[in-house]
């Protein structure tokens, strides 16, 4: 049965035609009555044998033993189970390439690292609830629950093509903030304050429509090659002039940051009606 794989460690054991260069080492011991000792733990060693007896065997589905059996593959020279085991994990980082992971930022070290080591544009919620002074009007756990449901849809829709960062350490309240090439291009602030008779309170808005807006403005910046000047212009954005012909104005349009706030001091509140309001500018 082994003679029949001849290329294999196995194989040139039996046939007694001496060791590969590459195993040499484990031939060395081997004794005048045609004892071999093999240096390897005995795993895997079944599903060695299983392949030269078939030629073909199950493979695991562990990605773990998967690269174990592949490195014994290796070992003992058995070229076809080397090359289904190659397909199998490959196989494997493809279907994983497709899965939407959000990393959850844990300090503004790791976030600067991320948006370094991506070329995709960048989507961030901030979302801290507790960073509060005042109290919160009915509806603010509401649509803050909302801008994550939305965070969450943006990310199953655009995962491939985006990356998505959560932020929940830091200093707003609900803020969505949008990067191309490293550098930030907008932010959607989600917060305002409503003036009461007795007291201040935070208000959360969810302003749907412009979030999904930029997400989609944000596409512009998928290419490391740059912004196309046609969907910059159709966006409202930079159309690229190019080189020296650019002039100093759009240079410093194109790196401003969009920010985009709700309104940050709202002159009514949200009580039922008849009670007293005070407006204020």
């Amino acid at each position: 049965m082994l003679s029949q794989k001849p290329g294999s460690w196995l194989g040139s054991a039996a046939a007694v035609v001496g060791a590969s260069p590459t195993s040499a080492a484990a031939l060395r011991s081997s004794e005048p009555r045609g004892w071999v000792l093999i240096d390897r733990s005995g795993r895997h060693f079944g599903t060695i044998l299983n392949y030269l007896r078939d030629g073909s065997v199950p493979l695991p589905e562990s990605t773990r033993e998967l690269g174990e059996l592949l490195g014994e593959a290796r070992y003992y020279l058995v070229q076809g189970l080397i090359e289904d085991c190659q397909l199998a994990l490959q196989q494997k980082r493809e279907t994983l390439s497709q899965l939407c992971l959000v990393p959850m930022v844990t300090s503004p070290q790791e976030e600067q690292q991320l948006l370094a080591s991506t070329s995709k544009p960048v989507v961030k919620l901030l979302h801290n609830r507790s960073n509060n002074k005042y109290s919160y009007t009915s509806t603010s756990d509401d649509n803050l629950l909302k801008n994550i449901e939305l965070f969450d849809k943006l990310a199953l829709r655009f995962h491939g093509r985006l990356l998505f960062l959560k932020d929940v350490l830091g200093d707003e309240i609900c803020c969505w903030s949008f990067y191309g090439q490293g550098r930030k291009i907008a932010e959607v602030c989600c917060t305002s304050i409503v003036y009461a008779t007795e007291k201040k309170q935070t208000k959360v808005e969810f302003p749907e429509a412009r979030i999904f807006e930029e997400t989609l403005n944000i596409l512009i910046y998928e290419t490391p090659r740059g912004p196309d000047p046609a969907l910059l212009e159709a966006t409202g954005g930079v159309a690229g002039g190019g080189g020296m012909a650019r002039g100093e104005d759009e240079e410093n349009r194109e790196h401003r940051v969009r920010r985009i706030h709700v309104r940050r001091h709202i002159t009514h509140d949200e009580r039922p009606h008849g009670q007293q309001i005070v407006f204020k500018d």
